[in-house]
C-alpha cells in the first residue's frame, strides 16, 4: 500500500510493501501519483517502510507497457509538484526505485542506501529522461558506470558524486523538509520549474511574479526588522 500523512506543513508518503521490498506495480504507481497531490503541504517526503526504499518493479511488471505508463506518470507528478519533494532513501533504490529518487528534488540517503539501474542485466531500458537526469545530477561518468558498467552506488559514493544531497535517516529528511516549508513557496516553485523544464515564456512570467509578490515585500521587511519572514505564497 501507499500511505500518506501530514506532519505539520510536510506531507509524508510511504511505500509500505515490506514483504516485497517495496516493489512497485502499476496500481502502486497510480496510488503514489495520487498521493503526491500537495493539498496545502509546503513540502513532501517520500520514503519506504522497513529496510528498503524501493526495490524496483514488482516481478514481471517491468516488461508490461501499462506499468511503464504508470511509472512515468508517477515520475511526472513528482517533478511537476509545485513544492519541494525529498526522497528519504532508507535502503536500496533499484530500477524504478532509483528513478523515483531521481525525480525528487533532493535525496537524503541513509548509510544502508544503494542506487542501481540494472537494465543491462535484464535486457530492458529506461527512458531518455532518466538517463539525462542521472547524468545531470551525478555526472556522465557515474551515469556510464551505472547504466553501462551496471554498477551500484552506495551512500558514500552517491554523496560524493552528487546523486545524494545529504546523508541521514528519515528524521533528517523530515527536519530538512520542515526547513524548506518555511521558505518562500513562489521562489521554490519557480526554481523547481526552471530546473526541470526548458526555458519558456511561463518561466519568465513566474520569475517576474516572484519579484512582484507579497512574499518579496515580506522578505524585505523581515530583514529590516531582523526577524524570520512569514511567507504566504502570494
Amino acid at each position: 500500500m501507499i500511505s500518506r500523512h501530514r506532519d505539520g506543513d510536510v506531507a509524508v508518503i510511504e511505500i509500505d510493501r515490506h514483504e516485497r521490498r517495496n516493489a512497485l506495480d502499476a496500481a502502486h504507481c497510480h496510488a503514489l501519483r495520487d498521493a503526491i497531490q500537495t493539498e496545502g503541504a509546503r513540502a513532501v517526503v517520500i520514503t519506504g517502510a522497513g529496510s528498503s526504499f524501493c526495490s524496483g518493479a514488482d516481478l514481471g511488471a517491468a516488461y508490461d507497457a501499462a506499468f511503464r505508463d504508470a511509472l512515468y506518470a508517477m515520475i511526472a507528478a513528482v517533478t511537476e509538484a509545485p513544492v519541494p519533494v525529498l526522497a528519504a532513501v532508507n535502503g536500496p533504490a533499484i530500477g524504478a526505485g532509483a528513478q523515483l529518487a531521481l525525480a525528487c528534488d533532493l535525496r537524503i540517503a541513509a548509510w544502508e542506501a544503494t542506487f542501481a539501474i540494472p537494465t543491462a542485466r535484464l535486457g530492458i531500458a529506461v527512458n531518455p529522461w532518466t538517463i539525462r537526469r542521472l547524468a545531470l545530477l551525478a555526472g556522465v561518468g557515474t551515469a556510464q558506470a551505472m547504466l553501462i558498467g551496471a554498477e551500484s552506488m552506495d551512500a558514500a559514493r552517491a554523496l560524493q558524486c552528487g546523486l545524494a544531497s545529504r546523508l541521514g535517516d528519515r528524521a533528517e529528511a523530515l527536519a530538512w523538509a520542515h526547513e524548506l516549508a518555511e521558505l518562500a513557496p513562489l521562489s521554490l516553485a519557480y526554481a523547481k520549474k526552471a530546473l526541470n523544464r526548458e526555458d519558456s515564456a511561463d518561466l519568465i512570467k513566474d520569475f517576474e511574479a516572484c519579484w512582484a509578490s507579497d512574499d518579496a515585500s515580506e522578505g524585505q521587511r523581515a530583514r529590516a526588522e531582523k526577524r524570520p519572514p512569514r511567507f504566504r505564497g502570494r
